[in-house]
């Protein structure tokens, strides 16, 4: 299998537009709005490009066997650094690997001491996390909805 970390600028429109209408994705996603067309998918690349811009990273694109997966990554929220992770549902098996891979960049290419994940209070489903090593860190607002957030530390001392 071959993964590839690209920037959203390099992924089409309507592959984008795909995935963030998907029902089984957007069910996970509180902050979607009902339409998602082009104008939408203008808007979410270019504000996530502006991240790179301002803090010197941002979310990539997921491209596996060649072909878009997702995009996520570690985006700045708060102050902190972000996982954020939105697949197709046919490459939902992929998430580990990805996930493994972010990680290792977050931590050790790029020096972050502690990782955050913020998950809508309906989604309950946290075990994996906790496995992780995720630990609940309080909650946040964003946009006028709740997230319950779970920290991950670096383990490089």
């Amino acid at each position: 299998m071959k993964i590839e970390f690209k920037r959203l600028t390099e992924v089409s429109h309507p592959d984008l537009i795909a995935l963030m209408t998907h029902p089984l994705v957007r069910r996970q996603m509180p902050l979607t709005s009902d339409i998602f067309g082009d104008a939408e998918c203008d808007a979410l690349v270019t504000a996530k490009e502006r991240l790179w811009v301002e803090h010197g990273y941002g979310p990539w694109a997921f491209i596996v066997d060649g072909k878009f997966a997702g995009w996520g990554g570690l985006q700045p929220e708060n102050g902190d650094a972000d996982l954020a992770m939105v697949l197709h549902p046919d490459c939902w098996g992929v998430g580990k690997i990805l996930y493994d891979e972010i990680i290792k960049k977050g931590f050790c290419e790029m020096g972050f001491k502690s990782i955050t994940i913020l998950f809508p209070p309906s989604r309950t489903r946290i075990k994996a996390i906790l496995r992780l090593g995720f630990q609940p860190d309080g909650e946040a607002v964003i946009e006028g909805e709740k997230f319950i957030r779970y920290r991950l530390h670096s383990p490089r001392k």
